[in-house]
Protein backbone atom coordinates (compact mmCIF):
# COMPACT_ATOMS: atom_id res chain seq x y z
CA UNK A 1 0.00 0.00 0.00
CA UNK A 2 1.16 3.55 -0.62
CA UNK A 3 2.64 5.75 2.09
CA UNK A 4 2.50 9.56 2.09
CA UNK A 5 3.44 12.36 4.47
CA UNK A 6 1.64 15.71 4.47
CA UNK A 7 3.82 18.44 5.90
CA UNK A 8 3.20 22.03 6.99
CA UNK A 9 5.42 24.41 8.95
CA UNK A 10 5.77 27.92 10.35
CA UNK A 11 2.07 28.84 10.57
CA UNK A 12 3.07 32.02 12.41
CA UNK A 13 0.93 34.98 11.27
CA UNK A 14 -1.42 32.71 9.33
CA UNK A 15 -3.17 32.40 12.69
CA UNK A 16 -4.21 36.04 12.25
CA UNK A 17 -5.94 35.08 8.98
CA UNK A 18 -8.96 32.84 9.66
CA UNK A 19 -9.58 32.19 5.97
CA UNK A 20 -6.01 31.09 5.27
CA UNK A 21 -5.94 28.69 8.22
CA UNK A 22 -9.34 27.32 7.26
CA UNK A 23 -8.17 26.66 3.71
CA UNK A 24 -4.96 24.96 4.85
CA UNK A 25 -6.90 22.74 7.25
CA UNK A 26 -9.37 21.89 4.50
CA UNK A 27 -6.63 21.15 1.98
CA UNK A 28 -4.83 18.81 4.37
CA UNK A 29 -8.07 16.99 5.15
CA UNK A 30 -8.80 16.60 1.44
CA UNK A 31 -5.41 14.95 0.79
CA UNK A 32 -5.39 12.79 3.89
CA UNK A 33 -6.25 9.11 3.86
CA UNK A 34 -5.37 5.88 5.61
CA UNK A 35 -2.02 5.87 3.82
CA UNK A 36 -0.98 9.35 5.03
CA UNK A 37 0.31 11.00 8.16
CA UNK A 38 0.45 14.73 8.88
CA UNK A 39 3.51 16.36 10.41
CA UNK A 40 4.22 19.94 11.50
CA UNK A 41 7.75 21.23 11.97
CA UNK A 42 7.59 24.11 14.45
CA UNK A 43 6.72 27.78 14.79
CA UNK A 44 3.09 26.73 14.57
CA UNK A 45 1.95 28.53 17.75
CA UNK A 46 3.71 31.89 17.19
CA UNK A 47 4.50 34.61 16.22
CA UNK A 48 1.42 36.62 15.32
CA UNK A 49 -0.92 39.21 16.76
CA UNK A 50 -3.48 36.62 17.89
CA UNK A 51 -0.78 34.26 19.19
CA UNK A 52 0.50 37.16 21.30
CA UNK A 53 -2.96 37.85 22.70
CA UNK A 54 -3.51 34.17 23.54
CA UNK A 55 0.06 33.11 24.38
CA UNK A 56 0.05 30.63 21.54
CA UNK A 57 -3.31 29.03 22.23
CA UNK A 58 -4.84 30.49 19.08
CA UNK A 59 -3.32 27.50 17.26
CA UNK A 60 -5.47 24.96 19.10
CA UNK A 61 -8.56 25.15 16.82
CA UNK A 62 -6.31 24.45 13.83
CA UNK A 63 -4.55 21.61 15.63
CA UNK A 64 -7.84 20.02 16.68
CA UNK A 65 -9.20 20.18 13.16
CA UNK A 66 -6.07 18.79 11.50
CA UNK A 67 -5.11 16.27 14.22
CA UNK A 68 -1.44 16.03 13.19
CA UNK A 69 0.56 12.89 13.94
CA UNK A 70 3.56 14.87 15.19
CA UNK A 71 5.07 18.33 15.60
CA UNK A 72 8.30 19.74 17.02
CA UNK A 73 9.43 22.95 18.69
CA UNK A 74 10.39 25.96 16.61
CA UNK A 75 12.25 28.90 18.11
CA UNK A 76 9.05 30.97 18.22
CA UNK A 77 7.21 28.26 20.13
CA UNK A 78 9.29 29.56 23.06
CA UNK A 79 8.13 33.17 22.64
CA UNK A 80 6.25 32.96 25.94
CA UNK A 81 8.94 31.04 27.80
CA UNK A 82 9.75 27.36 28.34
CA UNK A 83 6.90 26.80 30.81
CA UNK A 84 4.30 27.95 28.30
CA UNK A 85 5.97 25.96 25.52
CA UNK A 86 5.56 22.86 27.67
CA UNK A 87 1.92 23.74 28.41
CA UNK A 88 1.18 24.20 24.71
CA UNK A 89 2.75 20.85 23.89
CA UNK A 90 0.66 19.20 26.60
CA UNK A 91 -2.55 20.91 25.45
CA UNK A 92 -2.13 20.20 21.73
CA UNK A 93 -3.79 17.05 20.39
CA UNK A 94 -0.66 16.00 18.47
CA UNK A 95 2.44 14.55 20.11
CA UNK A 96 5.30 17.04 20.34
CA UNK A 97 8.64 15.39 19.59
CA UNK A 98 12.01 16.83 20.58
CA UNK A 99 15.16 14.77 21.08
CA UNK A 100 17.73 17.55 21.55
CA UNK A 101 16.32 19.89 24.23
CA UNK A 102 17.22 19.54 27.90
CA UNK A 103 16.96 21.36 31.24
CA UNK A 104 19.54 20.59 33.93
CA UNK A 105 20.61 17.48 32.07
CA UNK A 106 17.08 16.06 31.74
CA UNK A 107 15.00 16.05 28.57
CA UNK A 108 12.89 19.22 28.32
CA UNK A 109 9.17 18.77 28.99
CA UNK A 110 9.57 15.01 29.37
CA UNK A 111 6.07 14.78 30.85
CA UNK A 112 4.48 16.41 27.77
CA UNK A 113 6.72 15.34 24.88
CA UNK A 114 8.59 12.40 23.43
CA UNK A 115 11.92 12.31 21.57
CA UNK A 116 10.41 10.11 18.85
CA UNK A 117 7.50 7.83 18.13
CA UNK A 118 6.25 5.19 15.71
CA UNK A 119 3.13 5.85 13.62
CA UNK A 120 1.23 3.24 11.62
CA UNK A 121 -0.12 4.34 8.23
CA UNK A 122 -0.87 2.52 5.01
CA UNK A 123 0.22 -0.80 6.49
CA UNK A 124 3.66 0.62 7.26
CA UNK A 125 5.48 1.54 10.46
CA UNK A 126 7.04 5.01 10.34
CA UNK A 127 9.42 6.34 12.93
CA UNK A 128 9.33 10.10 13.52
CA UNK A 129 11.97 11.98 15.51
CA UNK A 130 11.80 15.69 16.32
CA UNK A 131 14.67 18.16 16.71
CA UNK A 132 14.80 21.89 17.45
CA UNK A 133 17.34 24.42 16.20
CA UNK A 134 20.59 24.10 18.18
CA UNK A 135 20.82 27.92 18.42
CA UNK A 136 17.26 28.39 19.69
CA UNK A 137 18.36 30.35 22.78
CA UNK A 138 20.59 32.64 20.71
CA UNK A 139 17.74 33.25 18.30
CA UNK A 140 15.10 33.62 21.00
CA UNK A 141 16.25 34.72 24.48
CA UNK A 142 12.83 33.74 25.88
CA UNK A 143 13.99 30.11 25.62
CA UNK A 144 16.70 30.77 28.23
CA UNK A 145 17.09 27.82 30.60
CA UNK A 146 16.72 25.18 27.91
CA UNK A 147 19.82 23.67 26.31
CA UNK A 148 19.62 22.62 22.66
CA UNK A 149 22.26 20.14 21.52
CA UNK A 150 23.59 19.23 18.09
CA UNK A 151 20.64 17.55 16.31
CA UNK A 152 22.77 15.04 14.40
CA UNK A 153 23.75 12.73 17.29
CA UNK A 154 20.21 12.95 18.66
CA UNK A 155 18.69 11.95 15.31
CA UNK A 156 21.29 9.22 14.80
CA UNK A 157 20.50 7.61 18.17
CA UNK A 158 16.72 7.89 17.80
CA UNK A 159 16.77 6.59 14.21
CA UNK A 160 18.69 3.50 15.28
CA UNK A 161 16.27 2.86 18.16
CA UNK A 162 13.25 3.36 15.89
CA UNK A 163 14.55 0.87 13.34
CA UNK A 164 15.19 -1.65 16.12
CA UNK A 165 11.52 -1.23 17.06
CA UNK A 166 10.48 -2.12 13.52
CA UNK A 167 10.26 1.24 11.76
CA UNK A 168 10.44 0.73 7.98
CA UNK A 169 11.00 4.44 7.37
CA UNK A 170 12.44 7.16 9.59
CA UNK A 171 11.27 10.75 9.19
CA UNK A 172 12.82 13.77 10.92
CA UNK A 173 10.57 16.65 11.98
CA UNK A 174 13.17 19.41 12.11
CA UNK A 175 13.21 23.13 12.81
CA UNK A 176 16.93 23.37 12.11
CA UNK A 177 16.84 25.37 8.88
CA UNK A 178 19.73 24.73 6.52
CA UNK A 179 21.30 22.32 8.98
CA UNK A 180 18.80 19.82 7.60
CA UNK A 181 21.28 19.01 4.82
CA UNK A 182 23.80 17.85 7.43
CA UNK A 183 21.14 15.75 9.17
CA UNK A 184 20.37 14.08 5.83
CA UNK A 185 24.05 13.39 5.07
CA UNK A 186 25.09 12.13 8.49
CA UNK A 187 22.14 10.02 9.69
CA UNK A 188 20.22 6.99 8.49
CA UNK A 189 16.85 8.61 7.73
CA UNK A 190 14.54 8.71 4.73
CA UNK A 191 13.11 12.22 4.92
CA UNK A 192 13.99 15.47 6.70
CA UNK A 193 10.90 17.64 6.95
CA UNK A 194 12.14 21.14 7.72
CA UNK A 195 11.12 24.61 8.79
CA UNK A 196 12.65 27.83 10.17
CA UNK A 197 14.00 28.98 6.79
CA UNK A 198 10.98 30.23 4.90
CA UNK A 199 11.78 29.23 1.35
CA UNK A 200 9.90 26.48 -0.48
CA UNK A 201 12.61 23.89 -0.89
CA UNK A 202 12.90 20.32 -2.22
CA UNK A 203 16.26 18.60 -2.51
CA UNK A 204 17.69 15.10 -2.35
CA UNK A 205 20.76 14.92 -0.11
CA UNK A 206 22.51 11.54 0.21
CA UNK A 207 19.36 9.78 -1.08
CA UNK A 208 17.29 11.57 1.58
CA UNK A 209 14.51 14.03 0.82
CA UNK A 210 14.98 17.46 2.43
CA UNK A 211 11.75 19.45 2.22
CA UNK A 212 10.54 22.86 3.41
CA UNK A 213 7.03 24.12 2.53
CA UNK A 214 7.52 27.80 3.40
CA UNK A 215 5.56 29.74 5.99
CA UNK A 216 2.14 31.17 6.79
CA UNK A 217 0.00 28.38 5.40
CA UNK A 218 0.47 29.13 1.71
CA UNK A 219 1.86 25.72 0.79
CA UNK A 220 2.20 22.22 2.18
CA UNK A 221 4.35 19.37 0.97
CA UNK A 222 3.33 15.82 0.13
CA UNK A 223 6.09 13.23 0.31
CA UNK A 224 5.39 9.84 -1.22
CA UNK A 225 7.67 7.10 0.09
CA UNK A 226 6.08 4.06 -1.52
CA UNK A 227 5.34 2.60 -4.06
CA UNK A 228 7.35 5.43 -5.71
CA UNK A 229 9.44 8.20 -4.16
CA UNK A 230 8.36 11.72 -4.96
CA UNK A 231 7.70 15.15 -3.44
CA UNK A 232 4.91 17.51 -4.45
CA UNK A 233 4.46 21.05 -3.17
CA UNK A 234 0.79 22.01 -3.06
CA UNK A 235 -0.35 25.62 -3.10
CA UNK A 236 -3.34 26.10 -0.81
CA UNK A 237 -6.27 27.14 -2.96
CA UNK A 238 -9.91 28.09 -2.49
CA UNK A 239 -11.56 24.73 -3.07
CA UNK A 240 -11.36 23.33 0.49
CA UNK A 241 -11.90 25.01 3.83
CA UNK A 242 -12.73 24.06 7.40
CA UNK A 243 -15.28 26.60 8.55
CA UNK A 244 -14.92 25.57 12.20
CA UNK A 245 -11.32 26.82 12.14
CA UNK A 246 -12.30 30.11 10.50
CA UNK A 247 -15.14 30.71 12.96
CA UNK A 248 -12.99 29.98 16.03
CA UNK A 249 -10.21 32.32 14.89
CA UNK A 250 -12.63 35.10 13.91
CA UNK A 251 -14.21 34.93 17.37
CA UNK A 252 -10.84 35.22 19.09
CA UNK A 253 -9.70 38.09 16.90
CA UNK A 254 -12.86 40.02 17.77
CA UNK A 255 -12.57 39.11 21.46
CA UNK A 256 -9.14 40.75 21.64
CA UNK A 257 -10.05 43.83 19.59
CA UNK A 258 -7.68 42.94 16.78
CA UNK A 259 -10.27 43.58 14.07
CA UNK A 260 -10.37 47.34 14.72
CA UNK A 261 -9.64 49.32 11.54
CA UNK A 262 -6.75 51.74 12.14
CA UNK A 263 -6.06 53.23 8.71
CA UNK A 264 -6.76 52.84 5.02
CA UNK A 265 -4.15 52.07 2.38
CA UNK A 266 -4.92 53.15 -1.18
CA UNK A 267 -1.85 51.73 -2.94
CA UNK A 268 -1.12 48.16 -1.75
CA UNK A 269 2.10 47.70 0.20
CA UNK A 270 3.88 44.47 -0.67
CA UNK A 271 4.72 42.03 2.11
CA UNK A 272 6.57 39.46 0.06
CA UNK A 273 9.54 37.56 1.49
CA UNK A 274 11.77 39.91 -0.50
CA UNK A 275 10.07 42.99 0.93
CA UNK A 276 10.54 41.59 4.42
CA UNK A 277 14.16 40.61 4.13
CA UNK A 278 16.07 42.52 1.44
CA UNK A 279 17.65 45.95 2.06
CA UNK A 280 14.81 48.44 1.65
CA UNK A 281 11.07 48.16 1.06
CA UNK A 282 7.98 50.21 1.75
CA UNK A 283 6.95 47.86 4.56
CA UNK A 284 10.42 47.80 6.10
CA UNK A 285 10.66 51.59 5.99
CA UNK A 286 7.22 51.92 7.57
CA UNK A 287 8.12 49.73 10.55
CA UNK A 288 11.51 51.40 11.06
CA UNK A 289 9.91 54.85 10.79
CA UNK A 290 7.31 53.90 13.40
CA UNK A 291 9.98 52.89 15.93
CA UNK A 292 12.00 56.08 15.38
CA UNK A 293 8.86 58.25 15.55
CA UNK A 294 7.62 56.74 18.80
CA UNK A 295 11.04 56.94 20.47
CA UNK A 296 12.03 60.35 19.10
CA UNK A 297 15.40 58.87 18.15
CA UNK A 298 17.93 59.90 15.52
CA UNK A 299 18.00 56.46 13.90
CA UNK A 300 16.14 53.17 14.15
CA UNK A 301 16.93 49.65 12.97
CA UNK A 302 14.42 46.87 12.35
CA UNK A 303 16.11 43.56 11.58
CA UNK A 304 15.41 41.20 8.74
CA UNK A 305 13.41 38.32 10.16
CA UNK A 306 11.46 40.65 12.43
CA UNK A 307 9.18 41.79 9.60
CA UNK A 308 6.79 38.98 8.68
CA UNK A 309 5.71 38.46 5.09
CA UNK A 310 2.08 38.00 4.10
CA UNK A 311 -0.68 39.41 1.96
CA UNK A 312 -0.23 43.06 0.93
CA UNK A 313 -1.47 45.82 3.20
CA UNK A 314 -4.43 47.17 1.24
CA UNK A 315 -7.76 48.86 1.95
CA UNK A 316 -8.84 48.82 5.58
CA UNK A 317 -5.88 47.91 7.80
CA UNK A 318 -6.61 46.47 11.24
CA UNK A 319 -4.73 46.24 14.52
CA UNK A 320 -4.01 42.58 13.70
CA UNK A 321 -2.54 43.56 10.32
CA UNK A 322 -0.21 46.09 11.93
CA UNK A 323 0.82 44.07 14.96
CA UNK A 324 1.37 41.16 12.59
CA UNK A 325 4.13 43.09 10.83
CA UNK A 326 6.39 42.57 13.86
CA UNK A 327 4.39 40.35 16.23
CA UNK A 328 6.60 40.18 19.30
CA UNK A 329 6.40 41.23 22.93
CA UNK A 330 9.61 43.27 22.81
CA UNK A 331 9.81 46.66 24.45
CA UNK A 332 11.02 49.64 22.40
CA UNK A 333 14.45 50.67 23.66
CA UNK A 334 16.59 53.72 22.94
CA UNK A 335 20.35 53.31 23.13
CA UNK A 336 22.91 56.10 23.08
CA UNK A 337 25.97 55.52 20.91
CA UNK A 338 28.97 57.49 19.79
CA UNK A 339 29.30 58.00 16.07
CA UNK A 340 31.95 55.29 15.88
CA UNK A 341 29.68 52.76 17.55
CA UNK A 342 26.69 53.80 15.47
CA UNK A 343 28.76 53.05 12.38
CA UNK A 344 29.47 49.61 13.85
CA UNK A 345 25.73 49.01 14.24
CA UNK A 346 25.00 50.21 10.70
CA UNK A 347 27.82 48.03 9.37
CA UNK A 348 25.97 45.00 10.73
CA UNK A 349 22.80 45.61 8.72
CA UNK A 350 23.56 42.83 6.19
CA UNK A 351 23.00 39.92 8.58
CA UNK A 352 23.87 37.40 5.86
CA UNK A 353 27.49 38.02 6.80
CA UNK A 354 26.93 36.74 10.33
CA UNK A 355 24.54 33.80 10.11
CA UNK A 356 24.74 30.89 7.71
CA UNK A 357 20.97 30.42 7.66
CA UNK A 358 20.50 33.70 5.79
CA UNK A 359 21.55 34.48 2.22
CA UNK A 360 23.86 37.49 1.71
CA UNK A 361 21.07 39.59 0.16
CA UNK A 362 19.24 39.72 3.50
CA UNK A 363 19.51 43.08 5.22
CA UNK A 364 17.91 44.95 8.11
CA UNK A 365 15.74 48.03 7.61
CA UNK A 366 16.72 51.51 8.79
CA UNK A 367 15.15 54.91 9.41
CA UNK A 368 16.92 58.26 9.83
CA UNK A 369 20.12 57.08 8.19
CA UNK A 370 21.47 56.28 4.76
CA UNK A 371 24.14 53.64 4.22
CA UNK A 372 26.16 52.36 1.28
CA UNK A 373 27.48 48.84 1.70
CA UNK A 374 30.26 47.43 -0.47
CA UNK A 375 29.51 43.74 -0.91
CA UNK A 376 32.71 43.14 -2.86
CA UNK A 377 34.87 44.46 -0.01
CA UNK A 378 32.47 43.40 2.75
CA UNK A 379 32.45 46.80 4.43
CA UNK A 380 30.41 49.91 5.06
CA UNK A 381 31.44 52.64 2.60
CA UNK A 382 29.18 55.52 3.66
CA UNK A 383 26.85 56.37 6.55
CA UNK A 384 24.85 59.54 7.06
CA UNK A 385 22.28 60.60 9.64
CA UNK A 386 19.89 63.42 8.81
CA UNK A 387 21.81 63.94 5.58
CA UNK A 388 25.16 64.52 7.34
CA UNK A 389 28.09 62.08 7.61
CA UNK A 390 28.16 60.26 10.92
CA UNK A 391 30.44 62.23 13.28
CA UNK A 392 32.71 59.77 15.14
CA UNK A 393 32.75 61.95 18.26
CA UNK A 394 29.07 62.87 18.41
CA UNK A 395 26.36 61.01 20.38
CA UNK A 396 23.35 59.55 18.59
CA UNK A 397 20.18 57.86 19.79
CA UNK A 398 19.12 54.59 18.19
CA UNK A 399 15.65 53.03 18.59
CA UNK A 400 15.44 49.24 18.49
CA UNK A 401 13.25 46.44 19.78
CA UNK A 402 14.62 44.91 22.99
CA UNK A 403 15.55 41.77 21.05
CA UNK A 404 18.49 43.64 19.54
CA UNK A 405 19.61 44.71 23.02
CA UNK A 406 19.25 41.29 24.61
CA UNK A 407 20.96 39.17 21.95
CA UNK A 408 23.93 39.40 19.61
CA UNK A 409 21.98 37.49 16.97
CA UNK A 410 21.57 40.69 14.91
CA UNK A 411 24.11 43.16 16.31
CA UNK A 412 26.95 43.08 18.84
CA UNK A 413 27.47 46.84 18.67
CA UNK A 414 25.39 47.69 21.78
CA UNK A 415 23.79 46.17 24.84
CA UNK A 416 21.78 46.83 27.98
CA UNK A 417 24.38 49.22 29.39
CA UNK A 418 23.74 51.56 26.43
CA UNK A 419 19.97 51.84 27.02
CA UNK A 420 18.88 55.36 28.00
CA UNK A 421 15.12 54.96 27.77
CA UNK A 422 12.19 52.77 26.87
CA UNK A 423 8.94 53.66 25.14
CA UNK A 424 6.38 50.93 25.64
CA UNK A 425 5.97 47.90 23.41
CA UNK A 426 7.51 48.03 19.95
CA UNK A 427 4.51 46.55 18.13
CA UNK A 428 2.20 49.15 19.71
CA UNK A 429 4.39 51.88 18.23
CA UNK A 430 3.48 50.61 14.76
CA UNK A 431 -0.25 50.91 15.50
CA UNK A 432 0.15 54.36 17.09
CA UNK A 433 2.21 55.61 14.14
CA UNK A 434 -0.42 54.43 11.66
CA UNK A 435 -3.17 56.19 13.63
CA UNK A 436 -1.21 59.43 13.83
CA UNK A 437 0.53 59.58 10.46
CA UNK A 438 -1.36 57.18 8.21
CA UNK A 439 0.31 54.51 6.08
CA UNK A 440 2.09 55.89 3.02
CA UNK A 441 5.73 54.74 3.06
CA UNK A 442 8.14 55.16 0.15
CA UNK A 443 11.43 53.63 -0.95
CA UNK A 444 14.04 56.41 -0.70
CA UNK A 445 17.45 54.87 -1.28
CA UNK A 446 18.23 54.47 2.42
CA UNK A 447 20.33 51.36 1.82
CA UNK A 448 22.45 50.93 -1.27
CA UNK A 449 24.35 47.77 -2.15
CA UNK A 450 25.64 48.45 -5.67
CA UNK A 451 27.34 45.08 -6.09
CA UNK A 452 23.95 43.39 -5.66
CA UNK A 453 22.30 45.72 -8.17
CA UNK A 454 20.18 47.48 -5.55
Amino acid sequence: MSLRILHYSDLETALDDPDRCARLAGALAARRGDDALVVGTGDNTAPGALPLATEGRAAMPFFRAVAPDADTFGNHDFDFGPATARELAAEAPQPYLCANAAVDGERFAADATEPSRIVDAGGHRIGVVGVAHPETVGINPAAEGVTFSDPVPAVRDEAAALRERGAEFVVVASHCGKRDDRIARETDVDVVLGGHVHDVHVETVADTFVVRPGRAGRYFSEVELTPSRDVTIHEVGEEHRDESVAAALRDRIAEHGLDEVVATVEDPIALTEEAATVAESEAGNFVADALRWRAGADVSISPTGALRSGDPLAGDVTVADLQGLAPYDDGLAVVSLSGDRLREALAELPVGYHHDDFPPRFCSHVSGARVVWDDDAGELREATVGGEPVDPGAEYTLAVADYLVETDHVSAAFGEDDVVGRHGVARDAIVEYARAEGIAPAVEGRIERPALGE
